[in-house]
């Protein structure tokens, strides 16, 4: 039995510096998610710096949520500069099949071979190829209708791929693992499926990926659970949440990681 905390020891104890393209909507949230779980968050997206600092991050994160040429140009050159040095990084592939210009970026991106793939149902159905009923940057697919995409995609990439739902399940393309933890309120809060994505980018550094995003997912989920038990509403739920992701310890997650091979 894996003991999933101490991915979460690993990755404060190493206290990782992450770059995060982020977008206008999450930067702020993310950051202060990133802080809380134990990390360091530099979020660094100008064309003429992004792929400098990738060469000396630990860790790299990209969401494609508020796209513009500019912003394409820094994705693109701070994750190829990732793959170039072996830096993991994360992609993080908001609304992929809603428009053209998403769909040639995100796969632009994918072509970068990125350590982890995140995002909901409908997300990574449109990058495996599949009909996807997305709505905007909500899922309309269910996770269990995209784990055979996720895993041919995980095979195609050389990634781990991380379908996050209710229920969410992470695979490599050979193993796969099903998460449970996590409360409905999540959804209701901007930004929290994005800063997601930066807590899994810190796990990765210097840990196995589908073990780490495995982690890192548990983690943020017992996280809403603590966060929902004395909150009123979105808004206090939000404080909460990062109060949580502060005060959960190792042995925390040891104990209410509701993991389970899939």
């Amino acid at each position: 039995m894996t003991d999933w905390g101490q991915n979460l020891a690993q990755m404060r104890a190493t206290a990782p510096l992450v770059q995060n393209i982020a977008n206008y909507v999450s930067m702020n949230v993310m950051a202060n998610v990133l802080l809380a779980a134990g990390a360091s968050p530099a979020m660094v997206h100008a064309e003429e710096e992004a792929a400098e600092f990738a060469g000396f991050t630990q860790a790299l994160t990209v969401n494609i949520g508020t796209l513009s040429a500019p912003w394409v140009r820094s994705m693109l050159a701070a994750a190829g500069a990732a793959s170039a040095k072996g830096t993991p990084w994360v992609l993080d592939p908001v609304a992929a099949g809603a428009t053209a210009f998403r769909r040639e970026t995100a796969a632009a991106l994918v072509a970068l071979r990125p350590t982890v793939i995140r995002g909901n149902a409908s997300e990574i159905l449109a990058l495996s190829g599949a009909d996807a009923a997305g709505k905007g940057v909500d899922a309309a697919d269910g996770v269990q209708a995209a784990e055979t995409g996720a895993s041919a995609l995980a095979r195609r990439v050389g990634a781990v791929v991380a379908v996050t739902g209710p229920v969410d399940f992470v695979t490599d393309g050979t193993r796969a693992f099903r998460i449970s933890n996590g409360h409905p309120t999540m959804p209701q809060v901007t930004a929290l499926g994005c800063s997601l994505t930066g807590v899994v980018g810190a796990f990765l550094v210097g840990q196995p990926a589908l073990e780490a995003t495995v982690a890192a997912l548990a983690y943020y989920g017992l996280a809403g659970e603590v966060a929902a038990e004395g909150a009123k509403g979105p808004a206090s739920f939000a404080t909460a949440f990062v109060d949580a992701l502060a005060i959960l310890t190792p042995q925390d997650l040891s104990a209410g990681a509701k993991v389970a091979v899939a």
